[in-house]
């Protein structure tokens, strides 16, 4: 299977996100994948190293990631390859465009793994838990959906429980120090051991509608 089997076509795309919504190709899930099992989304997979895992670890769930940098996926898409597996595919996009290509109420888990926190306050729309990106969550969530999110960044890590909550959802398993805690099942992504070599601690969450 060549690289290219896994990474999903998007449309070009330009740098005015009120032009992302009109820019409408839903993917066909149970067409893209053969088959009507659960999704699960990665944004801001990286160089693949949790979405892999997490598609060996559960071979009856099909988990799609979605990368911006274009070089960085195609690593991905060959982690994927080597390890031939069939329930993963990869998508170079924003995050901004998700309700471009995602159907509403499709999504069973979505995984926030390590995003960046831009942590200038004029930037903070940017991240991943701002408003306008729990909005584009919440449209294409199913109702019993999660996201789970985790950072070691403090300050980022506070916006986002701040974030969460203000915008209706319900956390849960709040953990300030993972690998210090009895959280089970941990999929550890190429930064998380990074940092936690270095002595920081992991943050994370979950977070319902």
């Amino acid at each position: 299977m060549a690289c290219s089997d896994y990474l999903v076509e998007c449309v070009n795309e330009d740098l005015n996100y009120e032009n992302a919504e009109k820019e409408i190709k839903l993917l066909d899930f149970e067409t893209l994948f053969g088959n009507s099992n659960r999704i699960v989304l990665e944004v801001g997979c990286g160089k693949g190293a949790f979405a892999c895992s997490y598609a060996m670890q559960n071979p009856d769930v099909n988990i799609l990631a979605v990368e911006r940098a274009a070089n960085v996926i195609v690593t991905a898409c060959e982690a994927a390859k080597e390890l031939k597996l069939s329930n993963i595919k990869f998508m170079n996009c924003t995050a901004e465009y998700l309700p471009s290509y995602i159907p509403q109420d499709s999504i069973s888990e979505i995984h926030l793994n390590f995003s960046c926190p831009f942590p200038k306050a004029k930037y903070a729309k940017h991240r991943l838990t701002h408003k306008q990106f729990l909005d584009i969550y919440k449209k294409i969530m199913k109702r019993d959906a999660v996201v789970c999110q985790k950072t070691d960044n403090m300050h980022f890590f506070e916006f986002s429980i701040e974030s969460l909550s203000q915008n209706g959802f319900k956390l849960s398993n709040i953990c300030l120090d993972l690998h210090n805690s009895d959280f089970e099942g941990n999929i550890v992504t190429e930064y998380e051991e990074r940092f936690s070599e270095q002595g920081f601690p992991i943050y994370r969450l979950e977070a319902r509608i």
